[in-house]
């Protein structure tokens, strides 16, 4: 134990997550003072994993804090929520003008917006960065998004640059970039996760097609998803699928995706971002749509029940298998850049909300590396905003706007075969959806303003002139003969 100022930043919070990260800093060369509540934790970390000379183990916030160097920065891993807060209120009587706290939980951004603020008025900095990448991300290099105060950015800036992950030609382009003031940073990890559900329910989704509509056994799925990220599809998530479908259980012998519970969980992060898209009044359809199909997972004495009642069609694609194959993925490309557009608006409604200047671009070169969305897919992203800034929807940008001509065929034949062959598929649906409804100059909204306009008195605009109107419809009403 040490209360010489040594080390470059401090860490609390040795869970999988904090102990990584720690271990990730040491390995780049600065000097870190680690604590955690329990001091039984921090000895057995200090004398393993991260025994060694730049890591110094802490028993108490007051020689945390003694150990670190001016401007000091102590990074809490901590759950999300009250235990932030209270922490925080501990910290501050013990650190300086100009020392910077950071949060690098799953934090609600609207928290992030409020501590930024009250750490600011004591006299500190705050940062609230998103970590994505879990535990093998946090150890070998994750994907950063730091917002906050900005004068913090200079004092981080080198230390989480250093630990990011790398993309780019040279694999020198870091996974971590200012992303704005106060909870920015915290909202655009919350819409990373929310695309994170859309895409692994996408994933899922095709899995039943093709095991439940062609017949695909496990080793040949597992050929399909290797081939798959080979192409458009590369991706940390497409990757992982295939590296499943290969696993044997060791006492059974059986595939281990086989003997898993049908029943899925959820930390809370893509419920926020749905309900955060209805408060801006944005279509975040998919991640909606992958939240409920969790909930509806979750349901599954329910089902068990319901599936010895409830009928539906034989459940089998009748066409030829290979090219079956082919439509879901061209569906699965397509579904996923209406995710992806999706989640773009939501920042972009998000940033005019709160007065956040997001770079759309550098958040798609944070999500290049790292993280559990990265993909090749996201260069094309980067590009497409590099190329126009102001680009009002993904779908738009040529190059995708030409992905979507030329699989849609293929996207609506399988949405179609699901609902043929009774395969649930509510995420493909829900992307197709949108796209259709997004390319509709006009659309039935006419008749639903009628509607409240009749039973409320809601009043509606027209078409032909300015203004605001309501009609008195049971005046005017004719009968129907």
């Amino acid at each position: 134990m040490t209360t010489q100022a040594t080390c470059d930043i401090g860490l609390i919070g040795l869970a999988v997550m904090g102990e990584n990260l720690a271990l990730n800093i040491a390995s780049r060369g600065y000097s870190i003072a680690v604590f955690n509540r329990t001091t039984s934790v921090t000895d057995a970390f200090t004398a393993s994993r991260g025994k060694q000379p730049n890591v110094v183990g802490c028993h108490t916030l007051q020689e945390l804090v003694a150990s670190l160097k001016a401007p000091r920065k102590v990074m809490m891993m901590v759950k999300a929520g009250p235990a932030v807060d209270d922490l925080i209120k501990t910290l501050i009587p013990l650190l300086s003008k100009g020392d910077v706290i950071i949060d690098g939980g799953n934090t609600l951004y609207s928290d992030t917006e409020r501590r930024t603020k009250d750490v600011e008025a004591a006299g500190l900095l705050y940062v609230g960065t998103g970590v994505s990448g879990g535990e093998e991300g946090a150890l070998k290099g994750p994907s950063l998004m730091p917002g906050g105060s900005q004068a913090a950015w200079p004092m981080v800036q080198p230390i989480f640059q250093a630990i990011a992950a790398k993309v780019g030609p040279k694999g020198d382009i870091p996974c971590c970039d200012w992303v704005g003031p106060r909870g920015a940073g915290h909202y655009v990890k919350m819409v990373h996760n929310g695309i994170e559900y859309g895409d692994m329910q996408l994933i899922c989704e095709a899995y039943s097609l093709l095991k439940h509509g062609a017949g695909l056994t496990n080793p040949e799925l597992a050929k399909v998803f290797h081939d798959w990220n080979r192409g458009e599809l590369d991706s940390y998530l497409i990757e992982i699928t295939r590296d499943i479908f290969t696993v044997k259980d060791f006492d059974s012998g059986q595939f281990m995706v086989d003997l898993i519970l049908d029943k899925a969980g959820a930390k809370g992060t893509g419920k926020w971002m749905s309900q955060l898209a209805l408060d801006l009044g944005v279509p975040s359809t998919l991640v909606t749509e992958a939240v409920y199909a969790r909930c509806l997972s979750a349901l599954k004495d329910a089902r068990v029940r319901a599936s010895t009642v409830l009928k539906g069609p034989d459940k089998r694609n009748h066409g030829d298998r290979h090219t079956f194959v082919e439509q879901v993925r061209q569906a699965l490309y397509a579904s996923k850049i209406a995710s992806y557009a999706q989640g773009y608006v939501q920042l972009a409604a998000a940033a005019k909300e709160h007065d956040w200047p997001l770079d759309y671009g550098a958040i798609a070169m944070m999500w290049r590396g790292g993280c559990i969305i990265r993909a090749q897919f996201l260069e094309r992203i980067y590009e497409a905003y590099k190329a126009k800034p102001d680009l009002e929807n993904l779908m738009l940008a040529p190059y995708f706007t030409e992905a979507l001509d030329q699989t849609q065929d293929s996207w609506r034949h399988v949405v179609a075969s699901a609902a043929t062959i009774g395969v649930p598929v509510p995420a493909f649906m829900s992307a197709l959806a949108y796209y259709d409804g997004y390319r509709h100059a006009t659309l039935p909204a006419n008749l639903l303003q009628a509607q409240r306009d009749y039973f409320g008195a809601h009043t509606y605009e027209r078409t032909d002139k300015p203004g605001t109107y309501h009609t008195e419809w049971l005046d005017l009403r004719k009968p129907v003969t």
